[in-house]
Protein backbone atom coordinates (compact mmCIF):
# COMPACT_ATOMS: atom_id res chain seq x y z
CA UNK A 1 0.00 0.00 0.00
CA UNK A 2 1.12 3.56 -0.75
CA UNK A 3 0.49 4.71 2.81
CA UNK A 4 2.80 1.96 4.10
CA UNK A 5 5.58 3.14 1.76
CA UNK A 6 5.53 6.64 3.22
CA UNK A 7 4.76 5.49 6.77
CA UNK A 8 7.96 3.44 6.77
CA UNK A 9 10.06 6.03 4.96
CA UNK A 10 8.94 9.09 6.96
CA UNK A 11 11.91 8.99 9.42
CA UNK A 12 14.33 9.05 6.45
CA UNK A 13 12.51 11.15 3.85
CA UNK A 14 14.49 14.35 4.54
CA UNK A 15 17.67 12.51 3.50
CA UNK A 16 16.50 12.58 -0.12
CA UNK A 17 17.74 16.18 -0.07
CA UNK A 18 21.32 17.11 0.78
CA UNK A 19 20.07 19.89 3.10
CA UNK A 20 16.38 19.57 3.88
CA UNK A 21 16.10 22.85 5.81
CA UNK A 22 17.70 24.76 2.94
CA UNK A 23 15.37 22.99 0.49
CA UNK A 24 12.31 23.99 2.56
CA UNK A 25 13.33 27.64 2.24
CA UNK A 26 14.39 27.39 -1.41
CA UNK A 27 11.22 25.70 -2.62
CA UNK A 28 8.95 28.08 -0.70
CA UNK A 29 10.64 31.10 -2.30
CA UNK A 30 10.15 29.64 -5.79
CA UNK A 31 6.49 28.83 -5.15
CA UNK A 32 5.90 32.29 -3.66
CA UNK A 33 7.39 33.88 -6.78
CA UNK A 34 4.96 31.92 -8.95
CA UNK A 35 2.02 32.84 -6.71
CA UNK A 36 2.93 36.54 -6.80
CA UNK A 37 3.33 36.52 -10.58
CA UNK A 38 0.29 34.41 -11.49
CA UNK A 39 -2.24 35.28 -8.79
CA UNK A 40 -1.04 38.32 -6.87
CA UNK A 41 -0.31 39.00 -3.21
CA UNK A 42 -3.91 38.65 -2.00
CA UNK A 43 -3.93 34.86 -2.35
CA UNK A 44 -3.01 33.80 1.15
CA UNK A 45 -4.73 30.47 1.95
CA UNK A 46 -3.12 27.27 0.68
CA UNK A 47 -3.96 23.59 0.99
CA UNK A 48 -1.22 21.02 0.40
CA UNK A 49 -2.92 17.73 -0.47
CA UNK A 50 0.23 15.57 -0.52
CA UNK A 51 2.33 17.25 2.13
CA UNK A 52 4.49 14.31 3.21
CA UNK A 53 6.72 15.40 6.09
CA UNK A 54 5.97 19.06 5.36
CA UNK A 55 8.64 20.25 2.92
CA UNK A 56 6.47 22.79 1.08
CA UNK A 57 3.79 23.36 3.72
CA UNK A 58 6.29 24.42 6.38
CA UNK A 59 8.20 26.72 4.05
CA UNK A 60 5.07 28.46 2.82
CA UNK A 61 3.74 28.87 6.37
CA UNK A 62 7.06 30.45 7.33
CA UNK A 63 6.46 33.01 4.58
CA UNK A 64 3.12 33.99 6.12
CA UNK A 65 0.62 31.92 4.16
CA UNK A 66 -2.31 30.31 5.96
CA UNK A 67 -1.65 26.62 5.32
CA UNK A 68 -3.62 23.43 5.79
CA UNK A 69 -2.02 20.15 4.78
CA UNK A 70 -3.03 16.53 4.33
CA UNK A 71 -1.41 13.29 3.25
CA UNK A 72 -2.35 9.64 2.89
CA UNK A 73 0.40 8.59 5.32
CA UNK A 74 -0.44 8.97 9.00
CA UNK A 75 3.24 8.65 9.97
CA UNK A 76 4.29 11.34 7.50
CA UNK A 77 1.62 13.60 9.00
CA UNK A 78 2.86 12.80 12.49
CA UNK A 79 6.38 13.82 11.53
CA UNK A 80 5.20 16.92 9.63
CA UNK A 81 3.32 18.04 12.73
CA UNK A 82 6.45 17.54 14.85
CA UNK A 83 8.62 19.46 12.37
CA UNK A 84 6.18 22.36 12.30
CA UNK A 85 6.01 22.47 16.09
CA UNK A 86 9.83 22.54 16.32
CA UNK A 87 9.78 25.64 14.13
CA UNK A 88 6.83 27.25 15.95
CA UNK A 89 4.78 27.08 12.76
CA UNK A 90 1.00 26.71 12.91
CA UNK A 91 -0.41 24.36 10.27
CA UNK A 92 -3.56 22.26 10.42
CA UNK A 93 -2.51 18.72 9.44
CA UNK A 94 -4.77 15.76 8.68
CA UNK A 95 -4.75 12.35 7.00
CA UNK A 96 -6.54 12.14 3.65
CA UNK A 97 -6.40 10.62 0.19
CA UNK A 98 -5.88 13.34 -2.45
CA UNK A 99 -8.60 11.74 -4.57
CA UNK A 100 -11.10 12.95 -1.96
CA UNK A 101 -9.54 16.33 -1.19
CA UNK A 102 -12.72 18.39 -1.19
CA UNK A 103 -14.75 15.70 0.54
CA UNK A 104 -12.13 15.74 3.29
CA UNK A 105 -11.36 19.44 3.70
CA UNK A 106 -14.93 20.62 2.99
CA UNK A 107 -13.80 24.17 2.20
CA UNK A 108 -12.17 26.20 -0.52
CA UNK A 109 -8.71 27.76 -0.57
CA UNK A 110 -7.01 30.37 -2.70
CA UNK A 111 -4.47 27.82 -3.87
CA UNK A 112 -3.85 24.08 -3.83
CA UNK A 113 -0.44 22.44 -4.15
CA UNK A 114 0.74 18.88 -4.73
CA UNK A 115 4.51 18.54 -5.06
CA UNK A 116 7.33 15.98 -5.12
CA UNK A 117 5.88 13.79 -7.90
CA UNK A 118 2.92 12.74 -5.77
CA UNK A 119 0.33 12.69 -8.59
CA UNK A 120 1.93 9.72 -10.45
CA UNK A 121 1.24 7.49 -7.45
CA UNK A 122 -2.27 7.42 -8.94
CA UNK A 123 -1.90 4.66 -11.50
CA UNK A 124 -4.56 5.57 -14.07
CA UNK A 125 -5.89 8.58 -15.95
CA UNK A 126 -9.27 7.89 -14.33
CA UNK A 127 -7.88 8.24 -10.80
CA UNK A 128 -5.84 11.31 -11.70
CA UNK A 129 -8.84 13.01 -13.31
CA UNK A 130 -10.95 12.22 -10.24
CA UNK A 131 -8.28 13.80 -8.03
CA UNK A 132 -8.07 16.88 -10.27
CA UNK A 133 -11.84 17.37 -10.10
CA UNK A 134 -11.58 17.31 -6.30
CA UNK A 135 -8.69 19.79 -6.53
CA UNK A 136 -10.88 22.09 -8.61
CA UNK A 137 -13.66 21.92 -6.02
CA UNK A 138 -11.14 22.80 -3.27
CA UNK A 139 -10.21 26.10 -4.92
CA UNK A 140 -11.96 29.46 -4.77
CA UNK A 141 -12.94 31.14 -8.06
CA UNK A 142 -9.91 32.99 -9.38
CA UNK A 143 -7.50 30.72 -7.50
CA UNK A 144 -5.54 27.80 -8.83
CA UNK A 145 -3.29 24.81 -8.34
CA UNK A 146 0.47 24.22 -8.46
CA UNK A 147 1.72 20.72 -9.20
CA UNK A 148 5.26 19.39 -9.53
CA UNK A 149 6.04 16.08 -11.22
CA UNK A 150 8.98 14.26 -12.72
CA UNK A 151 9.49 14.81 -16.46
CA UNK A 152 9.31 11.23 -17.67
CA UNK A 153 10.07 12.32 -21.23
CA UNK A 154 13.66 12.80 -20.02
CA UNK A 155 13.86 9.34 -18.42
CA UNK A 156 14.53 5.91 -19.87
CA UNK A 157 11.19 4.31 -19.06
CA UNK A 158 12.04 0.75 -20.05
CA UNK A 159 13.43 -2.25 -18.25
CA UNK A 160 15.32 -1.77 -14.98
CA UNK A 161 16.79 1.64 -14.13
CA UNK A 162 19.22 2.64 -11.36
CA UNK A 163 18.79 6.12 -9.84
CA UNK A 164 21.48 7.25 -7.35
CA UNK A 165 20.70 9.90 -4.74
CA UNK A 166 24.14 9.99 -3.17
CA UNK A 167 25.74 9.84 0.27
CA UNK A 168 24.42 11.64 3.33
CA UNK A 169 26.36 11.88 6.59
CA UNK A 170 24.51 12.68 9.81
CA UNK A 171 26.68 12.73 12.93
CA UNK A 172 28.52 9.39 12.81
CA UNK A 173 26.07 7.69 10.46
CA UNK A 174 26.40 7.36 6.68
CA UNK A 175 23.41 6.82 4.38
CA UNK A 176 23.83 5.60 0.81
CA UNK A 177 20.57 6.23 -1.05
CA UNK A 178 19.38 4.99 -4.44
CA UNK A 179 16.28 3.85 -6.29
CA UNK A 180 15.61 0.91 -8.60
CA UNK A 181 12.83 1.30 -11.18
CA UNK A 182 11.33 -1.77 -12.87
CA UNK A 183 9.01 -0.94 -15.77
CA UNK A 184 6.04 -2.77 -17.19
CA UNK A 185 4.56 -0.44 -19.85
CA UNK A 186 3.79 2.94 -18.22
CA UNK A 187 3.72 1.58 -14.65
CA UNK A 188 6.91 0.93 -12.73
CA UNK A 189 7.77 -0.63 -9.40
CA UNK A 190 10.05 1.58 -7.33
CA UNK A 191 12.36 0.32 -4.60
CA UNK A 192 13.96 3.00 -2.42
CA UNK A 193 17.15 1.80 -0.73
CA UNK A 194 18.82 3.28 2.33
CA UNK A 195 22.10 1.54 3.19
CA UNK A 196 22.96 2.73 6.69
CA UNK A 197 26.49 2.48 8.08
CA UNK A 198 26.68 3.31 11.76
CA UNK A 199 29.78 3.55 13.91
CA UNK A 200 31.81 0.38 14.35
CA UNK A 201 30.84 -0.58 10.77
CA UNK A 202 27.37 -1.81 11.64
CA UNK A 203 25.51 -2.02 8.31
CA UNK A 204 21.73 -1.98 7.92
CA UNK A 205 19.71 -1.90 4.70
CA UNK A 206 16.16 -0.59 4.48
CA UNK A 207 14.07 -0.98 1.33
CA UNK A 208 10.73 0.77 0.75
CA UNK A 209 8.57 -0.16 -2.24
CA UNK A 210 5.81 1.55 -4.18
CA UNK A 211 4.48 2.05 -7.72
CA UNK A 212 4.31 5.01 -10.08
CA UNK A 213 2.66 5.87 -13.39
CA UNK A 214 5.15 7.41 -15.83
CA UNK A 215 2.64 9.96 -17.04
CA UNK A 216 3.67 12.71 -19.46
CA UNK A 217 3.44 16.40 -18.68
CA UNK A 218 1.21 16.88 -21.73
CA UNK A 219 -1.28 14.35 -20.36
CA UNK A 220 -1.23 16.01 -16.92
CA UNK A 221 -2.08 19.30 -18.65
CA UNK A 222 -4.90 17.66 -20.60
CA UNK A 223 -6.39 16.06 -17.48
CA UNK A 224 -6.26 19.37 -15.59
CA UNK A 225 -8.17 20.97 -18.46
CA UNK A 226 -10.72 18.15 -18.43
CA UNK A 227 -11.20 18.76 -14.67
CA UNK A 228 -12.16 22.39 -15.38
CA UNK A 229 -8.89 24.28 -15.00
CA UNK A 230 -8.04 27.07 -17.43
CA UNK A 231 -4.72 28.68 -18.45
CA UNK A 232 -2.95 25.39 -17.71
CA UNK A 233 0.76 25.56 -18.47
CA UNK A 234 4.22 24.45 -17.48
CA UNK A 235 6.30 27.04 -15.60
CA UNK A 236 10.05 27.41 -16.08
CA UNK A 237 11.70 27.75 -12.68
CA UNK A 238 14.61 26.69 -10.48
CA UNK A 239 12.44 24.06 -8.78
CA UNK A 240 13.99 20.62 -8.95
CA UNK A 241 10.97 19.26 -10.84
CA UNK A 242 8.80 20.71 -13.61
CA UNK A 243 5.95 22.89 -12.29
CA UNK A 244 2.47 22.88 -13.83
CA UNK A 245 -0.20 25.40 -12.88
CA UNK A 246 -3.90 25.70 -13.59
CA UNK A 247 -6.40 28.39 -12.73
CA UNK A 248 -10.07 28.35 -11.77
CA UNK A 249 -12.41 30.68 -13.60
CA UNK A 250 -13.22 33.82 -11.63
Amino acid sequence: MLSTFYDEMSPYYHLIFEDWDAMIEHQAKIIKGIIDREWGMDHLSIVDVSCGIGTQAIGLAQLGYEVEASDLSSQAIKRARQEAEKRNIKIKFSVADMRYSFQHHQKQFDLLISCDNSIPHLLSDTDILAAFKEFHDCIKPGGGCIITIRDYAKENCKGIQFKPYGLRIVDDTKYIIFQIWEFEADIYDLSMYFIIEREHLRIETKVFRSQYYAISISKIIKLLQMAGFIAVKQIESEFYQPIIIGKKTL
